[in-house]
């Protein structure tokens, strides 16, 4: 049995360890969503890179190289379709701000002159566009971070693919938890990773292409724009294409086309809501069975910590609260189970006569 001093050791050095691990993570804050990216990417690929090393006898470095490459060209087509769409429109901002902002303030008050009600104030108006002003060049000045962790996610990936079996086996023996609960951990987390990280991009995939459908039918200006947009705040639940389809409806209304915003707003409530239901209900139950409520709340928390990357690790981390109860009762209530009511009251002399 370890001494006294011993423990004393034990102690300050894993608080010496504990406070490294703090002090590195908080300088490495900034490419958090890179070092998560590359986590996610590992879990997904463990199994089949696994294959290729150990049942086709595949090099490792080669094996790794090939899912980066897979990756680049999975992670560049967005990325690629983002510029081609969006791009113009910032170009044209940045070349003529005013213009982009008397056209936006026109709108809005064309809307609002149809409705008979004013939505915002002029003074709101102003000092929304004004925020949005301030925030686009916020958004280009962001390239250079979003392409620095890109870079970490791939780099560490790569290291985590070629030296995945050795990490692995440093986890299982330094985690303080019985081999059986160890298992859970690692199912619940890949789980919830593949539920999340291939479930949701695929709903808002499906999602973006069903409304980009509805956009052409109904006759919407620059409907690919706006599908590719209602694509991407599909990604937040319950009211997330609502963010764009709503304001347009309105905007067509506004200008006339009266049919076409009456038929997109049946196409939106009918088509698209039930597509998202059906969606989650069937592909992330057949996926990691999510509980919408846990989605939800870790959207909620998972963007305030980790920005995007924290859409697959919020509710990840949310179902860690649940996890690691079930663990904590597992590990630690073991006891023999309380006695009966009835076995703790010796029975008094009368009742055992009456019960004779």
């Amino acid at each position: 049995m370890p001494s006294f001093n011993n423990r004393i050791k034990q102690v300050l050095l894993l608080i010496l360890i504990i406070l490294l691990v703090y002090i590195v993570l908080f300088e490495l804050r900034f490419f958090l969503p890179g070092l998560l990216g590359a986590l996610t990417f590992y879990i997904l690929s463990r199994a089949n890179y696994f294959q290729l090393i150990y049942h086709r006898k595949w090099n490792k470095g080669r094996a790794a190289g090939l899912f980066i490459l897979y990756y680049l060209v999975l992670l560049g087509l967005p990325i690629f379709l983002a510029v081609t769409l969006i791009s113009p429109k910032i170009n044209a901002f940045l070349a003529d701000p005013n213009a982009m902002i008397d056209a936006v303030k026109n709108s809005i008050n064309t809307v609002q002159d149809r409705l008979g009600f004013q939505v915002l104030s002029e003074s709101a108006l102003t000092n929304s566009l004004s925020k949005l002003t301030a925030f686009i060049p916020s958004v280009l000045n962001s390239t250079a971070n979003v392409v620095t962790n890109l870079a970490i996610m791939l780099f560490v990936l790569y290291h985590m693919l070629v030296n995945g079996s050795q990490i692995e086996r440093t986890l299982n023996r330094i985690i303080p938890l019985k081999q059986e609960n160890i298992n859970t951990l690692a199912f619940e987390t890949k789980k919830m990773v593949r539920a999340n990280a291939l479930g949701i991009p695929l709903i808002s995939i499906i999602q973006g292409l069903v409304a980009l459908l509805g956009y052409f039918i109904f006759q919407v200006n620059e409907f690919a724009l706006w599908g590719f947009l209602t694509g991407v705040f599909a990604f937040f639940p319950v009211v997330g294409t609502m963010v764009v389809w709503v304001p347009l409806v309105l905007y067509m209304f506004a200008v006339g086309q009266t049919w076409q915003a009456t038929g997109l707003t049946l196409y939106s409530i009918v088509v698209v809501g039930n597509i998202d239901y059906v969606a989650r209900i069937t592909l992330l139950k057949r996926m990691g069975d999510v509980h919408p409520v846990i989605t939800i709340l870790g959207v909620i928390v998972g963007l305030g910590m980790f920005g995007f990357i924290g859409l697959i690790f919020g509710p990840l981390l949310v179902n860690y609260v649940i996890v690691l109860f079930d663990i904590y009762m597992n590990e630690f209530s073991e006891m023999d189970p309380p006695p009966k009511i009835a076995d703790q009251v010796a029975p008094t002399p009368e009742e055992k006569e009456q019960a004779k």
